[in-house]
């Protein structure tokens, strides 16, 4: 959960960013970094996905023996 709330708080941040009266140079540098934290935040959500995905599918694989059938 607190990777959503980072998101949710960042996605605040960068509507409000334009109207807080930053110099452009300040502007810009300070939507580089909560891009570059963006990409790092979805690459972990992306990660974690993969984890769960990976644990679902060794759960609800199952070995069936085809012995001693009548064909």
């Amino acid at each position: 959960m607190r990777k959503e709330r980072t998101l949710f708080i960042m996605g605040f941040w960068v509507a409000l960013l334009p109207f807080l009266g930053f110099p452009n140079n300040w502007r810009k540098i300070l939507f580089i970094i909560t891009g570059l934290l963006l990409i790092y935040l979805s690459y972990l959500f992306y990660l974690e996905t993969k984890r769960r995905i990976k644990k679902t599918r060794e759960d609800t694989e199952n070995f069936v023996d085809n012995i001693g059938s009548s064909e």
